[in-house]
């Protein structure tokens, strides 16, 4: 079963999509369903992993959302992977048809909710991540959950300083920045009596 969230009830979430892409923007989009389908999707019973969104002759596809059959369902009940249309204002559509022919962009379904009793898609903008990227971002990432469970005082901002933290590890310094949410940037690392020439000050 999804959760609910100011009203809004989740159903699915492609957590890998922002491991393997860089998200530009974002758009919200209305589904074409089938009944047995949003029975399904109430039950959570939905998968986005692999899936992603086409552009053809001026309408929006969602492709390999796997919903699984309805289990009350009959002979009518729908086919998992089959390609459902997309609803969203058709300058989104031409605006998003230009972006995906440059090199590099795809769409990728985020996230996937009722609202008002509607199922809407979270649908991104992206781009594929390197190798490095990935690495530097899980690296980033463990960096940050280390900084954040050290006892007090081992972590200190620095005065005169823009945004820069120290991070005490044996006669070690470590001096960071968080430029962005969910980023941590490593600014120097050097023996405690050479880190804070240039005018750091604790």
């Amino acid at each position: 079963m999804g959760r609910k969230n100011d009203g809004v009830k989740i159903v699915a979430e492609n957590r890998k999509a922002r491991h393997d892409y860089f998200i530009h923007e974002t758009f919200e989009t209305g589904l074409v369903l089938q009944g047995t389908e949003v029975k399904s999707l109430r039950a959570g019973r939905v998968n986005l992993k692999d899936s992603f969104a086409s552009i053809k002759n001026g309408e929006i596809f969602v492709e390999n959302m796997h919903i699984s059959p309805y289990e009350q369902g009959n002979i009518f009940n729908h086919e998992p992977l089959r390609k459902r249309k997309l609803l969203m204002h058709k300058a989104e559509i031409v605006k998003l048809f230009s972006k995906t022919r440059e090199k590099g962009f795809t769409l990728v379904p985020l996230k996937l909710y009722f609202s008002k009793g509607r199922a809407k898609l979270e649908l991104a903008l992206a781009s594929g991540k390197h190798n490095y990227d990935k690495r530097r971002d899980l690296a980033a990432k463990a960096a940050k959950q280390v900084i954040e469970g050290l006892p007090q005082g081992d972590v200190k901002r620095l005065k005169g300083s823009d945004g820069l933290y120290r991070l005490r590890v044996g006669g070690w310094r470590i001096v960071f920045s968080y430029p962005a949410k969910d980023t941590l940037l490593i600014e120097k690392i050097a023996p405690r009596g050479d880190v804070y020439k240039g005018g750091f000050l604790l």
